[in-house]
């Protein structure tokens, strides 16, 4: 455990960090996972309302540092690959 006062609140905004990181994270995931879902399905209405939804949540979260925009926009690609194959 740290001793220094400045290395416990580094420690105590770390943990804030973290959590707000891992609250994006999830909620980017589960939106990933319902247009994944959808397309499976082979619900093209509902894969194409769930496509904006997941493209601003990957975006969101690569504005806040927690994924590489190129990791970002790896992600958008391949959802939009599974979106137009189910829609053509």
């Amino acid at each position: 455990m740290a001793n220094i006062k400045s290395a416990k609140k580094r420690i105590r905004v770390i943990a804030k960090k973290t959590l707000r990181n891992k609250i994006i994270k999830t909620y980017t995931k589960t939106a990933v996972k319902k247009l994944v879902t959808a397309v499976n399905a082979g619900d093209k209405d509902a894969a194409q309302a769930q496509y904006p939804k997941t493209v601003s949540a990957i975006d969101k979260a690569c504005s806040k540092g927690i994924f590489h925009k190129n990791t970002a926009s790896r992600k958008k690609s391949r959802l939009a690959k599974l979106v137009n194959k189910i829609a053509s």
